[in-house]
């Protein structure tokens, strides 16, 4: 169990560390890369929708786009059709920033993963499906 739990630790301060190395040469954070990443590939949506996508709280994701708005990566726009409801968008500014690195986050990620062999990133994904399952169901309890 320490095994797992080790490993399960040393990849996530590495994931973190190649985010921050890669992003950090944008100006940008993981967060902040992540809901760009979102919203450049799916569009505008509301906080609460870009926040489940992220895996993020409400208050994190707004806290992070406005950070993002002060860079003019990100705007804020209200419904035409129910006023109430705000969406979040990217601005061509951001689709020019990503233009200019040639990777999102899912690339990014992908080309991490190209080091490895077809049998052993199926061997990580069964992995990482097992350990959610398991976390997922203690959840449940």
């Amino acid at each position: 169990m320490d095994n797992i739990l080790m490993n399960y630790l040393q990849v996530t301060q590495n994931l973190s560390q190649q985010f921050r190395n890669h992003f950090g040469k944008l100006n940008l954070t993981f967060p902040q890369a992540l809901t760009l990443n979102v919203l450049g590939e799916e569009g505008p949506m509301p906080i609460s929708k870009l926040a489940e996508k992220t895996g993020s709280a409400n208050s994190t994701v707004s806290g992070v786009v406005d950070r993002l708005e002060k860079l003019d990566l990100a705007r804020r726009t209200r419904s035409d059709s129910d006023r109430r409801v705000i969406y979040v968008e990217a601005t061509d500014k951001y689709r020019k920033l990503r233009k200019q690195a040639a990777t999102g986050v899912g690339e990014y990620f992908d080309s991490i993963l190209d080091t490895l062999s077809p049998d052993e990133r199926e061997q990580v994904a069964n992995g990482l499906a097992l350990l959610n399952k398991a976390l997922a169901s203690s959840q449940e309890d």
